[in-house]
């Protein structure tokens, strides 16, 4: 019995008796005909059709999902008890099912976990095994029957033992300890499947097992992102998923404190109200999960993209007020899963104080309203919060401020599940509490515990009832994986550790920026409101601002601060947006940027609130080279806010003269880059620093007049990737064929500074990351150098793009194709936008219908976006100069990029 034996079902609940016997389906008359193979598949398969399409045709309710879940396990107990009977299996034996089986639940797809129970004599394990022996013909009827059942069509997770093997793989492994808790006898000798169940009580830990399923129940959250929100959660398996419920009931029937959500209550483990919550939520779960099985047509319990609509359409959603029906959905799903979650802490707290006698400890108390009782804050009484709602938003105050408490009681949790309807439309404008919430924020730390414990007991939603709506809100653009609520909360994470010196080796340059910034608790408002108007319609970061100025003013919010709170939720998105696509080394974009600034404070707060805000959509979005944008953005308009016009030509001369003391460090001798530098003009210069200057420069010293292509390459300076130089006559296809060089060798482009000199030589950077390899990155880099080169020497017509594969969320979610093709100010050069769904090959798709047009390029932003492309070109070409021949070039790029 290996993992399947945990079982599959759903819901932790008392064994369900299967037919008139409780235990299990009576063996049929022996002297009764056996119906053959053929006659039982029919049988069974004409059976669960039937209660499926039932299913199916039903009202989507929770009994109608457990009355399915509790059929299919009858149907197959009678399936199994004619097989047992026809395999001619030994009257000692015994037929258990294990699992959630064993619960008597069956999903349309689960698979049947089942013990076959043999006495002390007939162990399968025995050797060797005498032919014509007792031993032999029992081995010969357990295979007559496991092949019958999956010859029948059922999928069964078989394991054969005595009594005292299963006791001591249990002991070895909780899994099969959990496995065996559940288990019912189907068919067989019952007088050896309850001596079993004697000697499995008797064995029985209470602490252990509640130990070990607390550990693995942690492995499994970690697993699981440690969140109810993923935006493709498993609706049995994740945080707040039935799992969740299944291991309340597991200890706490090995426990012997009850069997299902009515026994805990009478054991006072849980409330009426809690009962009645639990079996709301539970039967949303079985719902959702049975009704995953049916659409998926397979055993598939994760709600990922492609399934979702489906599913909701079963549930009778449909698309309302710009809100998808999956939307409706998955909403649900999400606020059953937090409920689920929070219920899942209080009942895990209360049962493992009556194991372990923990509710008598000794408890210190610390005002007359909390006491620490072993580092868990408790109220000093059960109704606090109905007698002084304002003790609520005091608990997390508390909670921050006293050393040593790391978490909230169960009585703590329950007083606040309970005290839930207490924070209304008074309470929120209550002084005090206003008082109290503004405390929470300026606190010295603590905030990013203080406020997930807020949002996990429902008490910020209830508190700032603009944070409630968007709760569980799911977000489609492709490149964010959390949910609206989850991502916030993250991004203040983020904002908080760039205060924290612990983590100052994570973003050096913004911890040093933090280091001096005196009101932290402003952007950690700014963080809490970025996007908590997503999701009406319209700009969400005008309609926040506007939200952020409320609550600035409702708390007493001094004007300078409210402003610059207002301002950053209005333009959290612009500092990134101009980073990755726009002409940073263009004074008229830096000097535009730094009016709309206005301040050294703004620039700086903007700056941390965009890299937190970048981090906490992905760990895919964020890389070296983005941020790596955004600090050369911030330093350049540093220099202008500071007064100092921008000066081009000092800026080169800086350059330069950092790059000739860089080359005499490498030994070069001196006037070696002149050469080189006399084909360059101001644009080279200004889009590149002293370290690419004086790379180039020593890798192209005899080599300015050189027919060949030259490649060269290097880890990348920000220590992510490679960075590729490419030296070579120009011709029009020469940045696509690199582009398909690029593609066909597994490597994603970052960025291009695509550079033509004064005698006709195209001097190109590229900055590179590819998945994990094999060789060491000196071999990497000779390999790249090698096939670069000769993939840039290859004659003939480019060859056709591939049409890389879609990933699910981009088949679920596609981005309409957009191309902007504008001129510059000057109308000498034209900028072409480009936003679409990624996938592999695109960015060769597009270089190669600018290159048989004969479009010159000269700098490409290639901003990736999760699975959303949003790149930027600066062209030139005489295609561009005549309409006809524009709709050309713009209709073919269109269709490049079509996601097919």
């Amino acid at each position: 019995m290996g993992k399947a034996d945990e079982g599959r079902g759903a819901q932790a609940v008392a064994p369900m008796t299967p037919s008139t016997d409780a235990a299990g389906p009576r063996p049929t008359d022996p002297g009764a005909p056996r119906p053959d193979i053929a006659t039982l598949r029919r049988a069974f398969r004409d059976g669960k059709a039937a209660l499926l399409a039932h299913f199916e045709q039903s009202r989507p309710s929770a009994p109608s999902a457990t009355r399915l879940v509790q059929q299919l396990a009858r149907h197959v107990d009678r399936t199994l008890a004619q097989l047992w009977q026809s395999s001619g299996m030994p009257e000692g034996a015994a037929l258990a099912a294990v699992g959630g089986y064993g619960r008597g639940e069956l999903y349309p797809h689960s698979d049947v976990d089942v013990l076959v129970l043999l006495p002390d004599g007939l162990s399968a394990s025995a050797e060797p095994v005498i032919p014509g022996s007792p031993a032999a013909d029992t081995a010969r009827a357990i295979e007559a029957f496991i092949t019958a059942c999956w010859d029948i069509g059922l999928e069964i997770g078989s394991s054969v033992r005595t009594v005292g093997e299963c006791l001591e793989e249990g002991q070895r492994d909780v899994t099969v300890q959990t496995a065996l808790l559940e288990s019912r006898v189907v068919c067989g000798a019952r007088a050896l499947y309850h001596r079993f169940r004697r000697a499995y009580d008797h064995a029985m830990d209470p602490a252990a097992f509640l130990r070990a399923k607390t550990l693995e129940m942690r492995q499994r959250h970690l697993k699981y992102e440690d969140t109810p929100y993923s935006l493709e959660p498993n609706c049995k398996e994740s945080p707040g998923g039935l799992r969740d419920l299944q291991v309340v009931i597991w200890v706490a029937r090995a426990a012997g404190l009850g069997k299902t959500w009515r026994e805990l209550t009478a054991k006072g483990l849980i409330t009426p109200f809690e009962a009645r919550q639990l079996q709301r939520n539970e039967g949303l779960l079985r719902l959702i999960r049975a009704r995953l099985h049916v659409v998926a047509r397979r055993r598939e319990d994760r709600l990922v993209f492609d399934l979702q609509t489906a599913v909701a359409e079963s549930f009778g959603y449909r698309p309302l007020a710009g809100q998808r029906a999956s939307e409706v959905l998955m909403k649900r799903y999400y606020w059953a899963a937090k409920a689920v979650t929070q219920l899942n802490q209080i009942l895990m707290l209360n049962i493992q104080e009556r194991i372990d006698g923990s509710q008598d400890a000794p408890m210190r108390p610390l005002d007359g309203r909390f006491l620490d009782r072993d580092g868990l804050l408790e109220v000093a009484s059960d109704d606090l919060y109905h007698r002084d709602p304002r003790a609520i938003l005091q608990t997390f105050l508390v909670y921050q401020q006293v050393v040593g408490i790391k978490g909230l009681s169960s009585r703590t949790l329950r007083a606040l599940y309970n005290a839930r309807d207490l924070m209304d439309g008074a309470f929120r404008r209550d002084p005090e509490n206003r008082a109290t919430f503004l405390k929470i924020l300026q606190a010295p730390g603590g905030q990013t515990h203080a406020f997930r414990l807020m949002n996990q007991t429902s008490v910020l939603g209830r508190y700032l009832w603009v944070f409630r709506r968007i709760v569980g809100q799911m977000q489609h653009d492709l490149f964010h994986v959390y949910t609206v609520d989850q991502h916030i909360l993250m991004v203040l994470r983020n904002v908080r550790r760039f205060f924290i010196p612990e983590h100052a080796h994570e973003y050096p340059f913004c911890s040093q920026l933090a280091s001096t910034w005196d009101k932290p608790w402003l952007l950690y408002v700014a963080a809490l409101f970025h996007d908590v108007a997503k999701g009406r319609g319209g700009d969400h970061s005008e309609l926040g601002a506007r939200e952020a100025r409320r609550f600035c003013r409702d708390h007493g919010i001094g004007r300078e601060d409210a402003a610059l709170v207002e301002f950053l939720v209005d333009k959290h998105l612009v500092m990134s947006r101009i980073a990755q696509k726009e002409d940073l080394s263009d004074p008229e974009v830096i000097d535009a940027f730094a009016r709309l600034m206005g301040s050294e404070r703004r620039l700086t707060a903007l700056y941390l609130l965009t890299v937190a805000d970048i981090r906490g959509t992905s760990p895919r979005v964020w890389n070296a080279w983005k941020g790596k944008l955004l600090e050369d953005l911030y330093r350049a308009t540093l220099r202008a806010l500071g007064g100092a016009q921008p000066n081009l030509h000092a800026a080169i001369e800086e350059r330069k003269q950092e790059a000739r003391r860089l080359l005499n460090l490498a030994a070069l001798a001196s006037g070696s880059e002149q050469p080189l530098w006399q084909t360059l003009d101001l644009r080279y210069f200004a889009r590149h620093d002293a370290g690419d200057i004086a790379w180039h420069a020593r890798c192209l010293q005899d080599r300015v007049t050189a027919q060949e292509p030259l490649v060269r390459a290097r880890l990348s300076p920000l220590g992510e990737g490679l960075q590729v130089l490419i030296y070579s006559p120009d011709r029009p296809d020469l940045f696509a064929r690199t582009c398909g060089y690029f593609d066909a060798a597994g490597f994603n482009i970052l960025d291009a500074k695509v550079h033509t000199t004064r005698s006709g030589y195209a001097l190109d950077t590229f900055q590179v990351t590819s998945p994990p390899l094999e060789q060491h990155y000196r071999d990497l880099i000779m390999l790249v150098e090698s096939q670069l080169t000769q993939a840039l020497n290859a004659v003939g017509a480019l060859p056709e793009p591939s049409r890389g594969r879609l990933s699910r969320r981009v088949k679920s979610f596609p981005v309409t194709p957009r191309i902007a093709l504008r001129p510059d100010e000057r109308a000498q050069r034209w900028l072409l936008t480009i936003s679409t769904s990624d996938r592999s090959g695109l960015l060769y798709a597009i270089a190669r219908v600018l290159a048989r047009h004969q479009i010159n390029l000269q700098l490409a932003k290639i901003t990736t976006l999760g699975e959303r492309v949003e790149d930027t070109f600066l062209i030139d070409g005489s295609a561009l100069q005549q309409n006809r021949t524009q709709i050309e070039v713009e209709t073919e790029l269109l269709d490049a990029i079509e996601p097919r």
